[in-house]
């Protein structure tokens, strides 16, 4: 069983190795290896992800069951809270993050920025707006559609009446800006996808008119489903508008899987031993434009059914991480090298074209530069590596279980240093219920396969 040790001076697991009974620092890892902390897709409706309560006595599948999300949120949120204060109060008066980072990671500069950075605004922490935002785009009217829309959860957060005044105040922006900017969305649309953009936007109207009078009538419930669906027309039309994977990948990672593009996949986990839970799917977006590489490479092992059956390998309330295979190999053996493959280090970059590659934003001096995919979400996906060395990525990944109001993008010990290549879009709050010795009985691409190029899975047979 994993223990958790937190101090001012260092933050770590242990946890068992696989070969043996000795116990191992690690981060972000499990076994020997110390792994550092350690197409118009969106639109096809598909039956969403759902989860079982295993107190059910028909065993009906629920979106939800009886299992409270909020409640498990709640539950993780103090701990959650307490370690990263901790490891930025760390950070913030030694000049070093201290998550199994070498103590002369800053030998230049401080990794963190300064105040003003940490204090600049809320961070964005929903999956759904964080992959809109992270599209290779740039079209200021549909952006000024989006953003209203959105701001509708916070105004959900007021009471009473106050929250649905404020939802039809959003909604009058949203519409004022669609209806100003139409022309110009239309105009920043691919050609070969400009119908299907129109549809949408037409979908679109329609929905806010629906919405407006659903305001009108005082009806709360029903806000938030609607504004769900508006934003999933919205987020079809930002991906209509990119017409051709955006940059050239580099010559010695174009014979790599690549994901160009994004795509989707339902993740089933069964959970032992929790009367809360019997099963769940999670459903993640993987995010191809920003880490082609990383979300290509993982795609070609769901493919091969390399997680189908594996468990859960760490859970501590701090991250869910799993992908390391039976037997002494720490990463996918590729039949036919017979060696592990590996990846390189993966970041985009915000307002760079193409993702840096082999090194931390901190190795090249960017300590304040934001990353294309952050840290911000609960269950945010990325990379798990080796602690020094950047380019040993393989197959295991882990999930975030944070929110980043302490930490903001770029002002936290995750972000510039490790892989993000996706987000769990649906049922995320349930990896709070996840253990270690839970079984991934699948994961499935229910979308965007046809991104995926240079499928090793099928060279091999």
């Amino acid at each position: 069983m994993a223990s958790a040790i937190f101090s001012c001076s260092s933050l770590y697991t242990t946890s068992y190795n696989k070969t043996s009974s000795s116990s191992t620092s690690l981060m972000f890892g499990h076994g020997r290896r110390r792994l550092s902390h350690s197409p118009n897709n969106a639109l096809r409706f598909t039956t969403p992800p759902v989860c079982s309560s295993s107190n059910n006595n028909n065993n009906k599948h629920h979106h939800f069951s009886s299992h409270n999300p909020q409640q498990q949120k709640d539950r993780f949120s103090g701990i959650k809270e307490w370690v990263i204060s901790v490891a930025l109060a760390a950070a913030l008066t030694t000049g070093a993050p201290t998550m199994g980072f070498p103590s002369n990671a800053n030998a230049v500069a401080p990794a963190l920025p300064d105040l003003a950075v940490l204090i600049s605004g809320p961070p964005i922490k929903d999956p759904g707006a964080l992959l809109r935002y992270a599209l290779p785009i740039d079209n200021k009217a549909i952006r000024e559609v989006q953003k209203p829309l959105e701001d509708i959860t916070e105004s959900l957060k007021n009471s009473g009446t106050k929250a649905l005044d404020s939802v039809e105040r959003n909604l009058k922006q949203a519409s004022r800006a669609l209806k100003q900017g139409k022309s110009m969305i239309i105009a920043g649309v691919a050609e070969s996808k400009k119908d299907h953009a129109i549809e949408l936007l037409g979908k679109l109207e329609f929905g806010m008119e629906e919405l407006q009078k659903i305001a009108e009538d005082k009806k709360r419930e029903a806000v938030a489903p609607k504004q769900k669906e508006l934003l999933q027309y919205v987020g079809g039309v930002e991906e209509d508008m990119v017409d051709a994977f955006p940059y050239d990948i580099p010559e010695e990672y174009q014979k790599m899987p690549l994901l160009k593009g994004r795509a989707t996949v339902d993740m089933k986990v069964k959970v032992k031993d929790n009367p809360n839970l019997e099963e769940c799917v999670f459903r993640i977006v993987l995010d191809g434009y920003n880490a082609p590489v990383t979300a290509g490479n993982f795609i070609d092992l769901v493919e091969r059914h390399f997680y189908d059956g594996m468990e859960i390998q760490r859970a501590d309330g701090f991250v869910v991480q799993t992908g390391d295979p039976e037997g002494p190999a720490e990463g996918f053996i590729d039949p036919s090298t017979e060696k592990t493959r590996t990846i390189p280090l993966e970041i985009m970059v915000e307002g760079e074209k193409a993702p840096v590659y082999g090194v931390t934003l901190e190795d090249i001096g960017l300590y304040k530069a934001q990353t294309k995919l952050p840290f911000n979400a609960f269950g945010t996906m990325a990379m798990a590596r080796e602690e020094f060395e950047n380019n040993s990525g393989s197959s295991q990944v882990f999930w975030l279980l944070k929110e980043s109001e302490l930490t903001p993008s770029n002002a936290n010990i995750l972000d510039g240093r490790y892989a993000v290549f996706g987000y769990v879009t649906q049922n995320e709050d349930f990896l709070a219920d996840l253990k270690v010795g839970d079984v991934i009985d699948s994961i499935q691409v229910v979308d965007g396969l046809d991104n995926l190029v240079n499928p090793s899975y099928k060279i091999a047979g």
